[in-house]
């Protein structure tokens, strides 16, 4: 026992320290040195330790009088046999200093509860549904507070009581020599409370499995893989626990026109090969309406025009994407005898003219020329 340091030069307080002086400094200490933000720090790791098992001690009000009196040797715990609550363990220490920072149920002396599960629903949307944004209406199954007890599991009348094997700390403590080991108390499973007289209800689980209709608010630009979180809609904890959150999973469906990519859409345009070669004006859609789509002359079918802000807001920023319409030259079926000779008279007036009116062909023919050419050499 002589070379351990003194507790309370561990914690760095004084002798006078009061419990919220005692849980600040302990948390402090607890927060720099924990393992998990000091991977492999054997030093933090010695340090954590030590903090811990001073806190262990002071913050027993048994304990700390006991080592005020007669120091380390006062609280070994060599000394004594078989202990039901034995002090409190890493995780009682954890849960009482850091509960309210991570969430852990439960304390001294109290019935633990325990938070519920979280949840998941796909909702599948139309892109006008996630480009503009909706509330739906969803029904989630799950499970919620016991209506015939409130959620305490006992009979109506009658209450939980303390758990007589653990005194309400839900673990107990094997101690035989210098080994000692805490495990979940096995008469009332770590809760430190037990019902003698459970709800017809819910058979003293507190809950009952029933489902809920939640209306989503689904915000305007969401996307395939968004998620929506609403806090406390998912299960009921147990012995009224805090709830878990329902987590909405957005899927998009396929549109017939539109290709979203992020904020902008994508969509063909089939046109008439008279109104490539000659250019016009036609009508395509978006999602806020019709508008013109000026079509210059000599339009090379795969040629992509842009439509400025006629695409998706950005779920996070007010930017909005673009539409980027593809031009695809639509080559005529059925053609009648009169057209084919029209078309095959137009073909020998272009060759005849003498200029270059296929620039794409006559580049890939060049191309093809160079090719052989240099294969043969």
């Amino acid at each position: 026992m002589a070379d351990k340091r003194d507790y309370y030069e561990v914690l760095g307080i004084s002798k006078s320290a009061d419990a919220a002086e005692l849980k600040k400094a302990y948390r402090r200490l607890a927060m720099k040195y924990h393992p998990d933000r000091n991977n492999g720090d054997a030093e933090a790791e010695t340090k954590f330790k030590e903090a811990k098992e001073a806190y262990d001690i002071l913050s027993d009000s048994q304990k700390r009088a006991a080592y005020d009196q007669f120091g380390h040797s006062g609280v070994d715990p060599s000394i004594g046999g078989h202990s039901r609550s034995g002090g409190a363990g890493f995780g009682d220490i954890f849960d009482s200093v850091f509960g309210d920072i991570f969430g852990a149920g439960g304390g001294r002396g109290g019935e633990r509860v325990y938070r519920g599960a979280d949840l998941r629903y796909n909702l599948e949307l139309s892109l006008e549904d996630a480009v503009t944004g909706k509330t739906v209406k969803i029904r989630v199954p799950k499970m919620v507070p016991c209506n015939t007890c409130h959620g305490s599991g006992a009979k109506k009348g009658s209450q939980p009581v303390t758990c007589p094997t653990c005194d309400g700390v839900g673990q107990v403590r094997m101690q035989q020599g210098f080994f000692s080991v805490q495990q979940t108390c096995p008469q009332c499973r770590g809760q430190g409370k037990m019902i003698k007289d459970p709800c017809g209800s819910c058979h003293g689980q507190g809950r009952v499995r029933d489902s809920k209709t939640i209306s989503v608010k689904v915000p305007e630009g969401v996307d395939n893989g968004d998620r929506i979180r609403l806090s406390g809609e998912g299960e009921a904890g147990e012995h009224n626990g805090p709830a878990g959150d329902l987590y909405v999973q957005i899927s998009v469906k396929d549109h017939p026109i539109f290709v979203r990519d992020n904020t902008d859409l994508y969509c063909d345009v089939p046109i008439s090969f008279t109104t490539a070669a000659l250019g016009g004006e036609l009508e395509v859609p978006t999602l806020d309406g019709k508008v013109k789509l000026k079509i210059p002359a000599e339009t090379q079918s795969g040629k992509m025009f842009r439509l400025r802000s006629k695409g998706v807001r950005s779920v996070r920023n007010s930017n909005k994407g673009d539409l980027l319409c593809r031009v695809v030259i639509e080559t005529p079926i059925k053609l009648s005898s009169k057209q084919k000779e029209l078309l095959q008279e137009f073909e020998k007036e272009m060759i005849s003219s003498g200029k270059k009116h296929s620039p794409q062909a006559d580049s890939w023919l060049d191309g093809v020329k160079k090719f052989f050419d240099s294969m043969t050499g």
